[in-house]
């Protein structure tokens, strides 16, 4: 049983194998000169102390090599993008040739409509949940209008029904099993960035390919979040950031996952860049594209050295600390903070996020009821790292590698102490 005093969660804290990963990190400084309470990760996660040797030794090997660290040991940045396939491919539970860390998000999620969406007359729509973070919506729409289709007509959005946040699985289910045949793409996140809902993509998948349906993710807030078994759900499809939850830096490349099915299928379309060659016929500079095995083979330029190297240290905790363990901790951190929130009097805001813990990550998302800036900007004050979204919700998110149980207990506090006031 839970409680609320100060003395339990530094318990929890003492008792959390985890709590070590905490010490990699680096904290921004409050105004009062102490590490902030960081439930950030969900919007940009923080520095691993190691970024910065990191970054400055291929500065050093760029400077002492010049143009032969391409090919120099120990890692050439000619195959530099081939160092993150294996553990990214255990973090989204894919095969390592389906991964490839390469371009932004968007980017990715465009490449791959490309080979993925290909409408035809009777099968041209798009389902995606309502709500969906704009770039997917200005993508989806755009990817519409490029094929002659109106997004009105083509973009189909699930919303939640009257009177409820968040999505049933049933309703997507029942929809797809009475217009799937219409529907070209299903593209959902994995999580939705605004409720913090984790969507069955297991259920979506297998109902989706029942009607001949092709399945995409965007996973930016579900990656290094939840567990995810890309390759045995028969994902399509799928991209990410590594901003967030993976801890890679503001802007880092990006990663995507094309199931094994595609792996050698060069008739596929795609947009095609000297970099997702075949490696073997690079070098002969033939005007012939010969599409690279896996999902390298959808990569266009040669690997941003200096930006993927900060991606190394975060990544390889991932690994280490283990998907299983992190996912535990994680709800061990979430169902705590919904027992705190629970004992805050009044009705100053709704959780909006699912009490369920298969259906919630890290985020809690909180619907206030009154002035919801003002209230944010007093948890900013006293040294609260969150984020606000329009117009009413303030969403923390305690990340497993670097955030503690005793964080959760000090967000509560100011929060109480700022409704109760």
């Amino acid at each position: 049983m839970h409680t609320k005093d100060l003395q339990y969660a530094l318990d929890l804290d003492a008792r959390d194998q985890l709590a070590a990963y905490r010490k990699k990190f680096l904290f921004p400084q409050g105004k009062n000169g102490q590490p902030s309470i960081y439930l950030c990760g969900n919007s940009l996660g923080l520095q691993p102390i190691g970024v910065r040797e990191s970054v400055l030794e291929e500065l050093d090997r760029w400077a002492t090599l010049g143009v032969d660290g391409h090919f120099a040991p120990p890692r050439s940045w000619y195959s530099y993008h081939e160092n993150f396939s294996k553990n990214m491919a255990y973090i989204v539970g894919a095969l390592e040739h389906e991964v490839v860390v390469m371009n932004s998000l968007t980017t990715n999620l465009h490449l791959l409509m490309v080979s993925f969406y290909r409408p035809t007359p009777q099968r041209f729509k798009i389902l995606i949940e309502a709500g969906a973070f704009p770039s997917d919506q200005y993508a989806v729409a755009s990817q519409a209008r490029y094929h002659g289709y109106d997004p009105a007509e083509a973009i189909v959005e699930m919303t939640p029904r009257e009177g409820e946040n968040l999505l049933r699985t049933e309703d997507i289910e029942n929809y797809l099993a009475e217009h799937g045949q219409e529907v070209a793409l299903v593209m959902f996140a994995g999580i939705n960035y605004y409720t913090g809902q984790v969507f069955d993509m297991a259920a979506i998948t297998a109902a989706a390919k029942k009607q001949g349906c092709i399945v995409g993710f965007d996973l930016a807030h579900a990656v290094g979040n939840v567990e995810l078994s890309l390759h045995d759900w028969d994902v399509d499809f799928a991209v990410w950031c590594t901003y967030k939850y993976l801890n890679a830096g503001p802007g880092a490349v990006a990663g995507c996952f094309v199931h094994e099915r595609y792996a050698n299928a060069p008739e596929l379309p795609r947009f095609a860049g000297w970099w997702g060659n075949d490696p073997a016929e690079r070098f002969q500079m033939s005007p012939d594209f010969v599409p690279q095995f896996g999902a390298a083979g959808w990569q266009l330029s040669n690997a941003p050295i200096l930006a993927m190297a900060s991606f190394h240290n975060s990544l390889q905790m991932f690994r280490d600390a283990g998907m299983p363990a992190l996912r535990q901790k994680s709800i061990a951190l979430t169902e705590y903070l919904l027992f705190l929130l629970d004992q805050v009097p009044g009705d100053a805001f709704e959780i909006l996020t699912p009490r369920d813990a298969a259906s919630r990550g890290c985020q809690i998302s909180l619907r206030t009821r009154a002035d919801g800036k003002k209230l944010f900007q007093k948890l900013t004050d006293a040294g609260i790292v969150g984020d606000f979204r329009e117009p009413d919700v303030v969403r923390v998110a305690p990340a497993p590698l670097y955030n503690s149980f005793e964080d959760v207990w000090r967000f509560w506090k100011v929060l109480q102490d700022q409704v109760v006031l």
